[in-house]
């Protein structure tokens, strides 16, 4: 029998807040901004963390973020998340508990993460465990990265009424799948692993697209959900190319228009001279 999804809640809040404003001319008016909200993670009622989001899909950013975390390999091993905005809490009921969790969670490193990102030592310790599919399985053509970051361009999310927040969007080949904006870009992602996790949707042949820099955070958390080609509008840091190159990973950064810069892994794109001559 197959084993049963956790039961997640469905608290929403809203993502923008209106404020009033004077802007350089001196004049006064409104505008929206990003509403960030702290989210203190208990699981088996010890308290883990506290992450700054959002709050766009709560329970799906804890499942993402214990995943990527390492802190539980399935979601299956999940039997509820609960998420209260009144009390700024989500609570995680496991079915068996997660094992040493406080050894595994005792050695924190602080990230480049927006909000001050953490992830633990033994996943650091675990990254040369995941496999990647090899260039061959998993070629992009160049007008599909093009259409891609337009497509991120164009999405009329919460960054075009209020800015201030990253996005990060699942795509099969042109296809969005999902798209997630939050405060910080790695809670982005996380949110986004745990859609797949409870959508059953493996990332070796899908693209993942971000806004924020490629650090060694998301080429890690990006790999964590098995998906092989990165996109950013924004930079690669020294690390994250290292780490990438250690996966096998294929990074583009500086994505915009029909521009973009490979800083790893090119044997995965398919280039056409048309759209080059264009470019």
């Amino acid at each position: 029998m197959t084993a049963a999804l956790p039961c997640l809640t469905d608290a929403r809040c809203e993502v923008t807040r209106t404020v009033d404003i004077v802007d350089a001319a001196g004049a006064r008016r409104t505008l929206e901004i990003p509403a960030e909200r702290a989210l203190t993670l208990y699981v088996d009622k010890r308290e883990l963390v506290t992450l700054m989001t959002l709050g766009q899909a709560p329970e799906l950013l804890v499942l993402g973020y214990l995943l990527n975390q390492g802190l539980i390999g399935d979601v299956h091993e999940v039997a509820s998340v609960s998420v209260d905005w009144e009390v700024e809490a989500a609570a995680v009921r496991t079915h068996a508990g997660i094992e040493r969790i406080e050894q595994r969670t005792a050695r924190r490193i602080v990230t480049t993460g927006c909000g001050q990102g953490t992830v633990f030592g033994e996943l650091i310790d675990d990254i040369e465990r995941l496999r990647l599919p090899p260039p061959r399985d998993s070629q992009v053509s160049q007008r599909t990265l093009l259409d891609v970051v337009e497509a991120m361009r164009q999405y009329p999310g919460v960054y075009r009424r209020a800015g201030s927040v990253h996005g990060s969007a699942l795509f099969h080949g042109k296809r969005l799948l999902q798209l997630v904006e939050d405060v910080g870009r790695h809670n982005a992602v996380d949110t986004l692993s745990g859609w797949m996790a409870m959508h059953g949707v493996a990332g070796a042949d899908k693209l993942l697209m971000t806004t924020g820099r490629l650090t060694s955070e998301m080429v890690m958390k990006a790999a964590r959900i098995g998906v092989p080609l990165v996109v950013s509008r924004n930079g690669v840091t020294a690390m994250g190319l290292s780490l990438a190159r250690r996966l096998g990973m294929t990074l583009l950064g500086r994505a915009n228009g029909r521009r973009f810069l490979c800083y790893t892994g090119d044997e995965r794109i398919v280039f056409e001279p048309e759209l080059q001559a264009l470019g």
